[in-house]
């Protein structure tokens, strides 16, 4: 059970996480100070910086969806990956509905300033590069575990490609027109999660179907040795796919 001292702990760092997202917001992210932060969470400036080591820090720290969670269900999973990763998303967001709950907010209020956040994220150079280094962590954690499912080493195209279409899909869920123009509500999210999943199985199906490339290698004749210091000239030869012989 959280103790009062935790809890007025956690409240604090939330004010100032949205405090730090609605000047953002209005503001611009370059253009907000830790000092105006502090002055609108009622905080001092002190406070937010021992909650908060960097500026980036107040849209990064204490995301839901970190990779240490996602490991804890892969590990403990039943079946394949990308089951666990969508009972992960839907676990979640379900207990983050809850938590809005508790705290008197409107329901869809964590997705409205997802939305928010992720807007912040794609429209700055900095933001984006700190995003895509966390990004890295989650798409290891499921390429090891596709890869374990299809009996492939985890740094193999099909694990690799998979683990980058679950995170970049889910990743870019929230700029999406359906995300956008659908109710801020997990149960309205929830689909488009499932459509991303969907996606990454079909892909991992065709990958791991051992259909042989239908593109032939080309190989030509090889260069005409020197003789006395000249080249000979080459006798005119037919380029071959691998496997045929060239016609006389």
């Amino acid at each position: 059970m959280e103790g009062r001292r935790d809890r007025k702990k956690r409240q604090t760092r939330e004010r100032i996480q949205a405090s730090a997202l609605e000047l953002f917001t209005s503001h611009g992210y370059r253009n907000t100070t830790i000092a105006a932060i502090a002055e609108h969470a009622d905080v001092a400036t002190r406070t937010v910086t021992l909650h908060f080591a960097t500026k980036e820090d107040l849209l990064f720290a204490d995301d839901p969806f970190a990779a240490e969670s996602l490991a804890a269900r892969l590990d403990t999973r039943p079946g394949a990956a990308l089951d666990g990763v969508g009972e992960w998303m839907r676990d979640t967001m379900h207990a983050l509905d809850e938590r809005d709950a508790d705290q008197g907010r409107k329901p869809g209020e964590t997705w409205s300033l997802r939305i928010k956040r992720a807007t912040l994220i794609a429209e700055d150079e900095d933001l984006r590069a700190r995003a895509r280094a966390s990004y890295y962590e989650l798409e290891r954690l499921i390429a090891a575990a596709v890869g374990k499912d299809v009996g492939l080493p985890s740094d193999a195209l099909a694990p690799r490609l998979t683990a980058y279409t679950v995170v970049g899909g889910l990743r870019e869920l929230y700029m999406t027109h359906e995300a956008r123009h659908c109710d801020t509500a997990t149960e309205a999210l929830l689909p488009l999660v499932d459509r991303v999943l969907d996606v990454a199985r079909t892909g991992l199906a065709k990958l791991t179907a051992g259909e042989p490339n239908p593109t032939p290698l080309v190989l030509t004749a090889p260069a005409p040795a020197l003789r006395d210091g000249r080249r000979q000239p080459r006798t005119p030869r037919a380029e071959t796919s691998l496997g045929e012989e060239p016609e006389d």
